[in-house]
């Protein structure tokens, strides 16, 4: 009797990554920029943002930094917002980027292979055509003609 699959080892498939994105990633990490926006949208996408401020929010007003309504705090999670939402846009237009590299790259694989295609298909055809010309002239030289 076949032993299953551990789970572990069903979704830990061995990816060899694409060389066009090893190379667009290499082309952004020569920004300083690029880098930054990276590291920080790596850190806001996580776990470890969230309890940032859940402690952050709890001291702020467990510590009483200030009283109610929280103006401060407001406009500083506010502001936050602001800059989280750019970040947001800063990260899908790297996956966008990212998206455009591979789509460009199969793009020009699928040209790559219609043009072998199409070499093949030349070569099969003459290859048809020899064979027709063989079996003609067999037939001939069978018919004595």
């Amino acid at each position: 009797m076949k032993q299953p699959i551990p789970v572990e080892h069903r979704f830990h498939l061995p990816l060899e990554p694409n060389p066009a994105l090893v190379e667009h990633a290499r082309q952004r990490a020569g920004s300083v920029q690029n880098r930054i926006a990276d590291h920080i949208t790596l850190f806001a996408g996580s776990m470890a943002f969230v309890y940032v401020h859940v402690i952050w929010f709890g001291c702020w007003i467990g510590f009483g930094a200030e009283r109610y309504p929280y103006g401060l705090l407001t406009m500083i999670v506010s502001l936050e917002a602001i800059f989280l939402s750019t970040f947001v846009m800063i990260s899908q237009n790297r996956a966008d980027a990212k998206r455009q590299v591979v789509a460009d790259q199969q793009w020009q694989k699928v040209k790559e292979e219609d043009h072998q295609n199409q070499e093949l298909l030349d070569i099969s055809n003459r290859i048809l055509q020899l064979a027709q010309l063989i079996h003609e002239t067999a037939n001939k030289r069978t018919h004595g003609l």
